[in-house]
């Protein structure tokens, strides 16, 4: 099984539920319509590019005969998005669930001098771009350090047995994220492969305050553009020690362990799908321990991947199968 490309089918039909109440069809087709995750790839490195010739993007997938043509690399995600938003603006009667396109329609109701239809567009669009990438490279990270740190998928489940037995939780069929929230060693392998592998490889940068900041012994002007690229700072020896680069889910169980939760970058700027993104990984992640043996087709053999905006691991196929005993 290719982890990444069933990960990112995931979150784009998790994405799609909370949208629009919908799922976009890649889990039930098993299959990548459209090609849309499989030119993720590429439309990344067209974006981590882009973003400094903007001339060239206005000539290329931002002309819009392009989007007219729909043949935009995401365009079965697109063409769901814009009919579901067709759909929901010609059907007037009340929805019956309170997804995210039916709080901005409401939103827009309420506030049409800030908020347009235009705006409803591009907020959802602009969502299912963004929707499998973090959540795919983090999922991917927490499963292939998992595998090749001896135990720790074992200790992972043994503690999810134990709150079964002791507390009567994790108990659904998909672990709720009340539940996975209960599970500390768990959630400690999700942060530490947030640290060891961070999905972000660009920076979104800061603007230095009123005043100026001081950083250290270093002073910057108010106005100042400041950034510190997340790897360096997640794999420094002076903030977690000479084991930095090694991934060490125990480290997470200290006291003091919380003040180091930077991955999502906080204040201006920061990640604005982070919440989904918490929910998702811990609800399945969860329910893969619990219930699934996951190995490697080839064990020890390392991954590949390559760094635009965000991260894309590959080139690690694995076998799965259901857990041959399961309490509960």
């Amino acid at each position: 099984m290719d982890l990444g490309q069933f990960f990112a089918f995931t979150a784009f039909d998790i994405i799609g539920e909370i949208l629009f109440s919908s799922r976009f069809g890649f889990l039930a087709s098993g299959k990548d319509l459209g090609n849309a995750v499989s030119n993720s790839r590429a439309l990344m490195a067209y974006g981590s590019v882009m973003g400094f010739f903007r001339w060239v993007h206005v000539a290329l997938l931002g002309n819009p005969l392009i989007t007219w043509l729909s043949i935009l690399p995401y365009g079965h995600l697109f063409d769901t998005t814009v009919r579901a938003l067709d759909e929901r603006i010609r059907d007037k009667r009340d929805d019956s669930r309170f997804d995210m396109v039916e709080h901005w329609f409401r939103a827009m109701e309420k506030h049409p001098d800030r908020l347009g239809l235009r705006d409803v567009y591009a907020m959802a669009t602009g969502v299912v771009g963004g929707a499998s990438d973090t959540i795919s490279c983090v999922l991917q990270s927490f499963v292939y350090y998992m595998l090749r740190t001896p135990g720790a998928w074992e200790r992972a489940r043994r503690e999810i047995d134990e709150a079964q037995e002791t507390h009567g939780i994790c108990k659904d069929k998909v672990i709720t994220f009340a539940d996975a929230q209960k599970l500390p060693y768990l959630q400690a392998c999700l942060k530490e492969g947030l640290r060891v592998f961070c999905p972000a490889s660009m920076t979104l940068a800061r603007v230095a305050r009123k005043g100026g900041e001081t950083i250290g012994e270093r002073h910057f002007p108010e106005g100042t553009i400041l950034s510190i690229h997340p790897w360096v700072m997640h794999l420094s020896k002076e903030i977690w020690g000479p084991d930095a680069r090694e991934f060490n889910p125990d480290r997470w169980l200290r006291e003091d362990a919380a003040s180091f939760e930077k991955w999502f970058m906080p204040g201006y700027n920061s990640c604005p799908g982070q919440h989904i993104t918490r929910i998702e990984m811990s609800k399945i992640a969860a329910t893969l321990v619990r219930d699934y043996d996951i190995c490697q087709v080839n064990p020890g053999q390392d991954w590949k991947w390559e760094a635009y905006f965000s991260v894309l691991q590959h080139s690690w196929p694995c076998y799965i199968r259901a857990r041959r005993e399961t309490i509960g």
